[in-house]
């Protein structure tokens, strides 16, 4: 079973950046797609970016062209980078994996989730 242990989250000033970094640790899993989702009260979670194993990378709208999503995989660690934070990047910021290369497909393991704060 996978555990995910996020960081990075905090308190940061519109318009400035952020980098969040999540390490997949323990055994018998399988991963092939890292994610980042995030999370604000009374809506879904939304899928921010995800890369698999083959380079492929997703990206949110909201987030696309001042975002970098990227992964060690000796370290089995992903990072996301927001530049230019909004006032709406604010959420819960979760870290996911899947065996899938499509990124739609469900997520086996999730971390506790980092919260992000932006001031404006």
């Amino acid at each position: 079973q996978a555990h995910l242990a996020e960081s990075g989250g905090g308190l940061v000033q519109s318009g400035g950046s952020l980098r969040l970094s999540c390490v997949a640790s323990g055994s018998g899993f399988t991963i092939n797609t890292m994610a980042w989702f995030r999370q604000v009260p009374e809506k879904p979670r939304e899928l921010v970016a995800a890369v698999n194993t083959a380079g492929r990378m997703f990206y949110a709208d909201s987030v696309k062209g001042r975002s970098t999503i990227s992964r060690d995989n000796a370290k089995d660690t992903v990072y996301l980078q927001i530049d230019s934070l909004k006032p709406e990047d604010a959420a819960v910021y979760y870290c996911a994996i899947s065996r899938y290369s499509d990124f739609q497909n469900p997520y086996e393991g999730w971390g506790q989730g980092t919260r992000v704060t932006v001031s404006s």
